[in-house]
């Protein structure tokens, strides 16, 4: 059975690219974006395969 990590972190709107192509070289797969506590940031939720 596949075992999962998680991850969550802040993005912010006018650096989103480059944050979300530095999480996928890392191997993280997006999973969901969600309003943050104010209009300039996102809530980013990441998850990748974990090491066996």
């Amino acid at each position: 059975m596949q075992k999962w990590e998680y991850l969550t972190a802040p993005l912010l709107v006018h650096n989103t690219k480059m944050i979300l192509d530095n999480f996928g070289e890392e191997g993280w797969e997006l999973v969901a974006i969600v309003p943050g506590p104010n209009p300039e940031n996102l809530v980013a939720y990441f998850k990748r395969p974990k090491a066996s």
